[in-house]
């Protein structure tokens, strides 16, 4: 007899949330949706309620608990952080997809590690902000994570064959190069909000569109990559690959290069997680080689997007640069966003905290928390005088 996987998603009104639950609707009798969270969008939540009939559901924003308390489902009503991370810990579901975007999902990530959880991971904030505190609960637990980025869910799979850590040469991501490949820096000064985050290949969130377009996304996912796989900076690589078909590559000791391919879905990935050890459906057509006509590479550009340069920096400074990284590049995101600074700005300013904020023995949470907290603050209001200083520009 089949044994039904019970599965929380987390963040389940963002686009990756979608995928698993299209992969979940198509297997019911192994797969069943057992917890819905979604961070304030509690309209999307009680659709989904309504949808995927979950024995429990979580609002992050506690001002929105009586719309969803309140909604007629039969589905119990929760709300804030601690009620998510009670619900991922306790009997609720035995696996976890974690596709909260940014430091918000970091406990929830870490109480579903502690418990042992099998823990499908898209939150690349909970491995670049505590990566090492990550790895250290999910390995103290026995934990199983599966990664869901399509680069480190291909690595995953092609890792399969490996027998020790030894015979592992290199690990190579490969990178869309995002809507503003081939372009000079000078190029990128006037980019807009809307053209940033039109990727070509992949239907994301603003703020990950916005990475993908600044190359920071790869950084972050070579910071992910270490941790996950325990592979040193030095043995980590990228190359450009504009079709996004080849998901990314594993070349080993004795000359063999395995690699990964599929179409740019998420489902892949999530099926790859759901099922692991077994393949199931996911939804997603096969590759049909002779239809794409042409793989390419090429190296990055990190003169016209030094996010990623700035990436390889954290990395190799360790402890908590990664944090200050990742909590910089989360506040000028949104300041782009929002039409306060240029495209440009975004490096310009997480350049300006790391140098701001060296590197620190990571030892806690809290200190990480503290050192996120503080980068944040930094970043805020050096974006507060850079956009005052552009509006006293003569136009």
């Amino acid at each position: 007899m089949t044994c039904v996987r019970t599965i929380a998603v987390l963040g389940a009104t963002g686009s990756i949330g979608a995928s698993a639950l299209d992969v979940i609707a198509r297997h019911p009798d192994r797969l069943r949706t057992s917890v819905l969270s979604a961070g304030t969008q509690v309209d999307a939540l009680v659709a989904l309620c309504v949808s995927h009939r979950p024995a429990h559901a979580v609002i992050a924003d506690e001002s929105r608990f009586a719309a969803l308390r309140d909604a007629g489902l039969n589905t119990q009503a929760h709300a804030g952080e601690a009620a998510l991370e009670a619900l991922v810990s306790g009997d609720a579901c035995d696996t976890v997809v974690a596709a909260i975007v940014g430091a918000a999902g970091l406990r929830s990530t870490l109480a579903a590690a502690r418990a042992s959880k099998r823990l499908l991971l898209a939150n690349k904030e909970s491995l670049v902000l505590a990566g090492e505190l990550l790895m250290a609960a999910a390995n103290g637990a026995n934990a199983e994570i599966i990664p869901i980025d399509s680069e480190h869910n291909a690595i995953f799979q092609c890792l399969r064959s490996r027998q020790t850590q030894g015979d592992v040469r290199r690990i190579v991501l490969t990178a869309s190069g995002g809507p503003f490949r081939g372009r000079s820096r000078d190029s990128l000064a006037s980019v807009t909000r809307e053209q940033a985050i039109a990727h070509p290949k992949w239907s994301m969130g603003p703020k990950i569109s916005v990475d993908s377009a600044t190359l920071m996304n790869k950084g972050l996912e070579l910071i992910e990559a270490h941790h996950l796989f325990g592979i040193p900076g030095e043995k980590l690589d990228v190359l450009v690959h504009p079709q996004s078909l080849v998901h990314s590559l594993v070349e080993f000791v004795d000359g063999s290069t395995l690699a990964q391919l599929g179409l740019p879905d998420m489902r892949t990935s999530l099926a790859v997680g759901l099922g692991w050890p077994q393949r199931i459906e996911s939804g997603v057509a096969g590759l049909d080689l002779l239809a794409q006509g042409r793989l390419d590479f090429e190296a990055p550009d990190t003169e016209a997007f030094p996010c990623l340069r700035l990436a390889w920096q954290a990395l190799e400074a360790g402890g908590t640069a990664p944090a200050v990284l990742n909590a910089a590049n989360e506040v000028a995101v949104s300041a782009f966003l929002q039409g306060r600074i240029g495209f440009l700005a975004i490096p310009a300013l997480v350049e300006e905290t790391l140098a701001r904020l060296p590197a620190a023995p990571a030892e806690s949470l809290e200190a990480l928390l503290a050192t996120d907290a503080q980068a944040r603050r930094l970043t805020d209001h050096a974006v507060s005088q850079l956009a005052k200083s552009q509006a006293t520009l003569p136009a």
